[in-house]
């Protein structure tokens, strides 16, 4: 049987800002907007007395707590002690599906015979992010993520709530039809109209008043209210995609401007990729003209890369594919986007061919240097900025505007 975590951070803008500002701790907190069209971001535990809640516009929820301090939010703050969280997870199993910032379902099944039976594995995950942040999270434990993502609810804030397979009617049937997730308000309210309060009920609910609210999708909402979900917990690494795109101040129609942006592109969503460990094995170029018409060319190759030089090849020649259909054409915008994603790993140098209707990656003698080079600029930017350096092959079009000199402007 499986065994899940859902791990939620406890009021996690507020609980930051108390915890940086200690003077703050123990006061009712709203981190979001002060203006007049201002919303709640998030709302301490002190404030939520009195019926504040996230999403809530801050002029009503000063009207119900005037006490409340407001905070304007610090997001480059939430998510730097948001990758502290998540490399707490990432110490337990590589299955880390991330909500947000601050919430994750961890699949454990396999960690077990590592460090112990799922509640134990949760009590010390919410240690360590304590120790490390000085935060609290509470923590739902079961054998499927909708279970483990109830549970972590039943018992906030700091809690550890465990439900096992022969607790799943006696913990749920009691509960109300709005915590399970998928339903919304209005949904909610015809429910309950027609006389379904709690899951219990729900789940046994006729079809004469489910299938006029749910149509086909009935018997999943019955399954899901009596805890069944077969969903799997999918890893961070399976994202669809890396892209960039840059819309111009005046429409490009060179040749040679189209490469330089293109350059600049391809480097960012190397750069990209690398930081998340991830190889690509789909290029997708973006073009957008004058008129609003917008463009995709895409081709897949073998084997997967991260490199740059290899990425900004292939979009190169989809960029001129599309130029020799459409030549002198006004663009307003251009984009690379990389996808078919897997987790970088050692290349294999005995790879079977690409299959039919795959091309290889252009051919690269220089790719074991450029592979050495690409991380060393990473490392550059990441410690002076990403204008610190940047490839020949983006400055082209500066350089031919202005003689050479070194010195760039803008067109």
């Amino acid at each position: 049987m499986r065994a899940i975590l859902h791990v939620d951070m406890d009021a996690f803008y507020a609980s930051v800002e108390q915890h940086d500002r200690p003077e703050l701790k123990g006061l009712p907190v709203i981190v979001g907007g002060g203006s007049g069209r201002g919303v709640v971001a998030a709302a301490s535990y002190e404030v939520r007395r009195y019926g504040v809640h996230s999403a809530m516009p801050t002029r009503m929820a000063l009207e119900r707590c005037p006490q409340a301090v407001v905070v304007k939010p610090r997001m480059d703050r939430y998510k730097e002690v948001s990758t502290q969280v998540f490399a707490v997870f990432h110490e337990f199993t590589p299955l880390v599906e991330g909500l947000s910032l601050d919430e994750a379902f961890l699949d454990v099944t396999e960690s077990r015979a590592l460090f112990g039976e799922p509640a134990a594995i949760a009590a010390t995950v919410k240690a360590r992010i304590r120790e490390r942040t000085g935060l609290t999270a509470s923590v739902g434990v079961s054998h499927n993520k909708l279970l483990a993502k109830i549970a972590s609810d039943l018992e906030k804030p700091d809690g550890l709530c465990a439900i096992g397979p022969d607790d799943v009617a006696r913990v749920l049937d009691p509960l109300p039809i709005r915590r399970l997730s998928g339903i919304g308000a209005k949904t909610a309210a015809r429910l309950e109209s027609s006389g379904l309060q709690t899951l219990g009920q729900l789940r046994v609910a006729p079809d004469s008043v489910l299938w006029p609210l749910f149509g086909r999708y009935t018997q999943r909402v019955r399954e899901r209210a009596a805890g069944i979900d077969e969903r799997p917990v999918v890893p961070d690494w399976q994202e669809k995609q890396v892209s960039a795109e840059e819309t111009f101040e005046t429409d490009l129609r060179r040749r040679e401007d189209l490469h330089a942006e293109l350059a600049k592109l391809a480097d960012r969503v190397g750069t990209r990729l690398r930081g998340k460990a991830l190889l690509a094995a789909n290029v997708t170029v973006k073009i957008r003209r004058r008129d609003f018409t917008t463009y995709t060319r895409a081709r897949s190759f073998r084997p997967p890369s991260q490199e740059t030089g290899t990425l900004l090849a292939i979009a190169r020649e989809l960029l001129d594919a599309w130029l020799a259909e459409q030549p002198r054409a006004a663009v307003r915008l251009l984009g690379v986007g990389l996808s078919a994603l897997s987790p970088a790993a050692q290349l294999d140098l005995f790879a079977a061919p690409p299959p039919t209707g795959e091309r290889p990656g252009p051919a690269r003698p220089a790719d074991r240097q450029t592979a050495r080079i690409d991380p060393t600029l990473d490392r550059i930017r990441e410690k002076f900025g990403s204008e610190a350096v940047k490839r020949a092959s983006s400055l082209e079009r500066g350089l031919k505007e202005d003689g050479f000199t070194g010195v760039r402007r803008r067109t």
